[in-house]
Protein backbone atom coordinates (compact mmCIF):
# COMPACT_ATOMS: atom_id res chain seq x y z
CA UNK A 1 0.00 0.00 0.00
CA UNK A 2 1.49 3.45 -1.09
CA UNK A 3 0.58 5.88 2.25
CA UNK A 4 0.85 8.30 0.07
CA UNK A 5 -2.77 7.79 -1.28
CA UNK A 6 -3.94 8.53 2.36
CA UNK A 7 -2.40 11.99 2.34
CA UNK A 8 -3.97 12.62 -1.40
CA UNK A 9 -7.34 11.29 -0.24
CA UNK A 10 -7.07 13.36 3.05
CA UNK A 11 -6.20 16.70 1.24
CA UNK A 12 -9.45 16.47 -0.91
CA UNK A 13 -11.45 18.27 1.80
CA UNK A 14 -8.85 21.30 1.36
CA UNK A 15 -9.15 20.84 -2.38
CA UNK A 16 -13.43 21.19 -2.58
CA UNK A 17 -12.91 24.02 -0.07
CA UNK A 18 -10.76 25.80 -2.97
CA UNK A 19 -13.01 25.08 -5.80
CA UNK A 20 -16.24 26.88 -4.13
CA UNK A 21 -14.39 29.79 -2.67
CA UNK A 22 -15.81 33.23 -3.49
CA UNK A 23 -18.94 31.60 -4.92
CA UNK A 24 -22.59 33.27 -4.48
CA UNK A 25 -25.34 31.26 -3.90
CA UNK A 26 -26.50 32.25 -7.52
CA UNK A 27 -23.55 30.63 -8.76
CA UNK A 28 -23.69 27.71 -7.05
CA UNK A 29 -27.02 27.17 -8.53
CA UNK A 30 -25.98 27.91 -12.40
CA UNK A 31 -26.38 25.46 -14.84
CA UNK A 32 -23.38 26.73 -17.22
CA UNK A 33 -22.32 23.41 -18.34
CA UNK A 34 -20.06 21.32 -18.46
CA UNK A 35 -23.02 18.32 -17.38
CA UNK A 36 -26.32 19.31 -16.61
CA UNK A 37 -25.96 19.18 -12.62
CA UNK A 38 -25.45 22.72 -11.04
CA UNK A 39 -21.99 23.06 -8.79
CA UNK A 40 -24.48 22.89 -5.66
CA UNK A 41 -25.86 19.77 -6.82
CA UNK A 42 -22.33 18.56 -8.11
CA UNK A 43 -21.24 19.77 -4.02
CA UNK A 44 -23.79 17.77 -2.46
CA UNK A 45 -23.23 14.90 -5.03
CA UNK A 46 -19.40 14.57 -4.08
CA UNK A 47 -20.43 14.43 -0.33
CA UNK A 48 -22.61 11.90 -0.56
CA UNK A 49 -20.79 9.72 -2.49
CA UNK A 50 -17.64 10.10 -0.11
CA UNK A 51 -20.27 9.58 2.79
CA UNK A 52 -21.15 6.38 1.27
CA UNK A 53 -17.55 5.09 0.01
CA UNK A 54 -16.90 6.27 3.98
CA UNK A 55 -19.15 3.49 5.25
CA UNK A 56 -17.96 1.15 2.21
CA UNK A 57 -14.27 1.39 3.21
CA UNK A 58 -15.67 0.77 7.18
CA UNK A 59 -17.22 -2.34 6.98
CA UNK A 60 -14.67 -3.86 4.37
CA UNK A 61 -12.19 -2.97 7.30
CA UNK A 62 -14.42 -4.43 9.94
CA UNK A 63 -16.41 -7.17 8.91
CA UNK A 64 -15.71 -10.44 6.70
CA UNK A 65 -16.31 -9.96 3.05
CA UNK A 66 -19.15 -7.26 2.97
CA UNK A 67 -21.85 -6.46 0.47
CA UNK A 68 -21.74 -2.92 -0.48
CA UNK A 69 -24.65 -1.71 -1.97
CA UNK A 70 -24.47 0.74 -5.11
CA UNK A 71 -26.79 3.85 -5.49
CA UNK A 72 -28.58 5.63 -8.18
CA UNK A 73 -26.76 9.01 -8.06
CA UNK A 74 -29.40 11.06 -10.40
CA UNK A 75 -32.64 9.51 -7.97
CA UNK A 76 -30.47 11.11 -5.22
CA UNK A 77 -30.07 14.23 -6.84
CA UNK A 78 -33.26 14.62 -7.61
CA UNK A 79 -35.08 12.97 -4.45
CA UNK A 80 -32.84 14.44 -2.09
CA UNK A 81 -33.16 18.42 -2.18
CA UNK A 82 -29.74 18.90 -3.16
CA UNK A 83 -30.73 22.56 -4.25
CA UNK A 84 -31.64 23.30 -0.82
CA UNK A 85 -29.04 21.97 0.94
CA UNK A 86 -25.85 24.56 2.23
CA UNK A 87 -22.83 24.22 0.31
CA UNK A 88 -20.86 25.49 3.05
CA UNK A 89 -21.91 22.76 5.05
CA UNK A 90 -21.60 20.13 2.88
CA UNK A 91 -17.69 21.08 2.51
CA UNK A 92 -17.32 21.00 5.79
CA UNK A 93 -18.62 17.86 6.66
CA UNK A 94 -16.44 16.59 3.44
CA UNK A 95 -13.39 17.57 5.05
CA UNK A 96 -13.93 16.53 8.59
CA UNK A 97 -15.44 12.92 7.06
CA UNK A 98 -12.06 12.79 4.84
CA UNK A 99 -9.81 13.99 7.85
CA UNK A 100 -10.99 11.49 10.63
CA UNK A 101 -11.10 8.58 7.52
CA UNK A 102 -7.18 9.48 6.84
CA UNK A 103 -6.43 9.18 10.91
CA UNK A 104 -8.16 5.79 10.58
CA UNK A 105 -6.11 4.69 7.77
CA UNK A 106 -2.80 5.79 9.61
CA UNK A 107 -3.41 3.07 12.17
CA UNK A 108 -4.31 0.78 9.67
CA UNK A 109 -1.81 -2.09 9.22
CA UNK A 110 -1.09 -2.37 4.72
CA UNK A 111 -2.87 -6.07 5.00
CA UNK A 112 -5.94 -3.75 5.94
CA UNK A 113 -5.97 -1.99 2.63
CA UNK A 114 -6.34 -5.77 1.03
CA UNK A 115 -9.21 -6.54 2.83
CA UNK A 116 -12.34 -7.06 0.44
CA UNK A 117 -15.79 -6.42 -0.06
CA UNK A 118 -18.06 -7.19 -2.50
CA UNK A 119 -19.82 -4.48 -4.48
CA UNK A 120 -23.38 -5.17 -5.75
CA UNK A 121 -22.26 -3.73 -9.22
CA UNK A 122 -18.44 -3.58 -9.53
CA UNK A 123 -17.53 -7.19 -7.87
CA UNK A 124 -15.05 -7.00 -5.25
CA UNK A 125 -13.46 -4.23 -4.42
CA UNK A 126 -10.42 -3.51 -1.59
CA UNK A 127 -10.10 -0.86 1.23
CA UNK A 128 -7.75 0.35 -1.14
CA UNK A 129 -9.42 0.40 -4.63
CA UNK A 130 -12.65 2.47 -2.67
CA UNK A 131 -9.80 4.52 -1.76
CA UNK A 132 -8.45 4.98 -5.27
CA UNK A 133 -11.83 5.49 -6.19
CA UNK A 134 -13.07 8.16 -3.74
CA UNK A 135 -9.65 9.96 -4.55
CA UNK A 136 -10.06 9.91 -8.62
CA UNK A 137 -13.88 10.50 -7.91
CA UNK A 138 -13.60 13.92 -6.53
CA UNK A 139 -10.86 15.01 -8.93
CA UNK A 140 -13.18 14.06 -11.76
CA UNK A 141 -15.77 16.13 -10.01
CA UNK A 142 -13.49 19.17 -9.45
CA UNK A 143 -12.82 19.68 -13.26
CA UNK A 144 -16.47 19.78 -13.76
CA UNK A 145 -16.37 22.34 -11.14
CA UNK A 146 -13.54 24.59 -12.42
CA UNK A 147 -14.77 24.47 -15.99
CA UNK A 148 -18.39 25.71 -15.02
CA UNK A 149 -16.54 28.27 -12.63
CA UNK A 150 -15.09 29.52 -15.87
CA UNK A 151 -18.28 29.87 -17.81
CA UNK A 152 -19.30 32.28 -15.17
CA UNK A 153 -16.16 34.31 -15.42
CA UNK A 154 -14.95 32.98 -11.39
CA UNK A 155 -11.94 32.31 -12.37
CA UNK A 156 -10.28 30.26 -9.53
CA UNK A 157 -7.16 32.27 -7.65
Amino acid sequence: MDRKLIEEYEKGGDDLRMAVRGLQREDLLARPGPGKWSIQELVIHVLDADLVMADRMKRVIAEEKPTLLAFDENLWVKNLFYDEQSVEDAVTVFELNRRNMARLFKKLPDAAFDRVGVHSERGEMTVADIMTYGVDHLKHHLKFLVDKREKMGKIMW
